[in-house]
């Protein structure tokens, strides 16, 4: 390539004006698109604020597929379960959602990306079914795992994140599970610079930039090389250190550019680097596990750049696992969000927000950061059908009451409610502490059971009388959006109270032992903890939420909690 120097501007030190230089001769192809791990095309807002897609304002309540039916779901079985929760007041109740979790889908994409419905499961593909199912009243949930594949191993959205946001929002999917497995943390690591080109894409490149004429800071150095042409690379670019600035980047006009990263070759790790534009957009630039014939390598992004000055900043934000997950979920709900609002412009439709449930087991403390990246997140590992499960989980998530809010929920996984080993009064339980942890409420057991052979619901059943009970959904919906707070707790039992609109309050006795226990709650404890906004009134009444008894409370609740059971009351000052 034979290259002309036509304008040349010098500046004094640490202005981080560059030299910039016009390419003749061959003409560089049109950016592609990189694949899977390679893929340069994922956009960021520098600064993420909360997740505000307008739903899941109180915990999200529905069915899913998983828990009962695991691998073994078709068309039919979703059909039979809408119309059966339909049937059964379900869907009244509130129970709005039906998800469709792992293995909904074909192992095969299409020719053009896409995900497909299993191709003999799901005949018709998934819209048509979706469309069904919202016409019975329902809202209908999709799954994949923020991974090269699925937990049953098949396609998932990992470097798809875009095009699979477009497929759901043209399917019009209104909650998104997103796991965990067979993720690929991003890289730590990032390639040393040793230059930078700019170009329109299917143009020539008009502007070369070596990286040692930056403005380097936070640990970034400019070293030699003799292996490559300038003979100097700017390293240490990596978790969360340095940082590799260009503060004037002319642009003759506003536009997408081609930027090529020319880096150092070396490693068997991948890499990985943000390019950050104007302040405002970051490109990710994930790079290959580099070896061959030369000591340089090349990775394009197409990047929006404005007419006149611009600046680029190079570095690696991400310093452990935690970083890693964030982003990557964060990517995730921002591509949910564009996808749904480009569907409903470019169709003239309402737009369909989506319900975001992020599924990283707890693993990189969600809690901390999922509010600005969805709706919901995991805070445990998963649920199984079993007191001692349930027990533990209870227990991890109890803790995490601060973080949970309207549009932004702390989720210990799905209900095993007559599912599995739980016994009735187990069952209650199990319903009463997602309650008034302000939990989702995803049913995960078979509806059909709950329709006699002659089509009659069967309204003794003990299983459905828990599931809909108003008065404790009444709890988990409220819309204040308040967790419960431990206020009391040993190794036999536990107290938890939750603030409720008009300043009305749920407290809940949990006996964890396995015997029955007396247990008792005053209201000067109650009144002495902040949380607690009970106004002091001169009278109370209370009211039992599974015997539905109306009490006046003077002094305090005194009563006999029966074996891994529950007390649950909401009070209310009397003027």
């Amino acid at each position: 390539m034979n290259i002309k120097k036509t304008a040349s501007i010098l500046a004094g030190a640490g202005t981080g004006i560059v030299i910039g230089k016009v390419l003749k001769g061959k003409k560089i192809c049109p950016v592609c698109v990189a694949k899977k791990a390679f893929a340069a095309t994922q956009v960021h807002v520098a600064d993420v604020e909360k997740y505000n897609n307008g739903v899941a304002l109180t915990p999200p309540m529905g069915w899913s597929s998983w828990n009962t039916f695991r691998n073994s779901i078709d068309e039919k079985l979703i059909k039979d379960t809408a119309e059966a929760l339909k049937k059964t007041g379900l869907l009244d109740a509130g129970y709005k959602y039906v998800n469709l979790d792992d293995c909904w889908q074909s192992s095969m994409r299409t020719p053009d990306g896409k995900l497909q419905g299993d191709l003999t499961r799901f005949p018709r593909g998934m819209k048509p079914l979706i469309e069904e199912i919202n016409e019975l009243g329902f809202k209908v949930g999709l799954y994949t795992s923020n991974g090269t594949g699925t937990c049953e191993d098949l396609p998932a959205s990992l470097y798809n994140e875009r095009v699979d946001a477009d497929t759901l929002a043209e399917w019009g999917v209104e909650y998104f599970k997103y796991d965990f497995c067979h993720n690929e943390a991003i890289p730590t690591i990032a390639p040393a610079i040793i230059k930078i080109t700019l170009g329109k894409p299917g143009e020539e490149d008009f502007c070369e930039i070596q990286a040692e004429h930056g403005i380097v800071s936070k640990g970034a150095k400019v070293v030699a090389d003799e292996k490559v042409e300038s003979g100097y690379m700017v390293s240490n670019l990596c978790g969360g250190l340095g940082e590799l600035l260009f503060d004037t980047i002319e642009a003759p006009e506003d536009g997408e550019y081609s930027l090529t990263i020319v880096f150092r070759k070396g490693g068997l790790q991948r890499k990985f680097l943000v390019c950050l534009v104007n302040g405002e957009k970051e490109y990710d630039c994930y790079f290959p596990s580099s070896k061959g014939f030369t000591p340089d390598g090349r990775l394009q992004v197409v990047i929006a750049l404005k007419k006149g000055v611009n600046t680029l900043k190079f570095y690696n934000p991400v310093a452990s696992r935690m970083d890693s997950a964030q982003r990557q979920y964060t990517n995730m709900g921002r591509e949910l969000q564009r996808a749904t609002k480009e569907f409903a412009e470019k169709n003239g439709t309402p737009e369909k927000p989506i319900c975001y449930s992020i599924c990283e087991w707890g693993m990189n403390q969600p809690w901390k950061w999922g509010a600005k990246a969805g709706n919901l997140w995991r805070t445990t590992h998963d649920i199984k059908p079993f007191w001692a499960s349930m027990l533990a989980i209870y227990e991890m998530n109890v803790r995490h009451y601060k973080y949970a809010q309207p549009g932004s929920w702390n989720d210990p996984d799905m209900l095993e409610v007559g599912v599995g080993q739980l016994n009735m009064e187990e069952n209650r339980t199990h319903f009463s502490l997602w309650c008034m942890m302000a939990a989702p409420l995803i049913l995960g057991n078979d509806i059909r059971k709950f329709i006699n052979i002659d089509g009659t619901v069967d309204e003794d059943n003990k299983v459905l009388e828990i599931l809909k009970n108003k008065e404790l959904i009444a709890i988990d919906q409220d819309k204040r959006g308040i967790q419960a707070k431990r206020i009391s707790y040993d190794i036999a039992s536990d107290i938890l109270v939750k603030p409720l609109e008009n300043h009305e309050l749920a407290v809940c006795l949990f006996n964890k032992s396995s015997k029955p226990k007396e247990m008792e709650i005053s209201l000067s404890k109650l009144h002495s903890d902040p949380f607690v906004d009970l106004p002091i009134k001169s009278s109370y009444e209370a009211t039992n939420l599974w015997e539905k008894e109306t009490f006046p409370l003077t002094d305090k609740i005194q009563t006999t909690v029966a074996p891994h059971g529950v007390a649950v009351y909401r009070i209310k000052a009397i003027d």
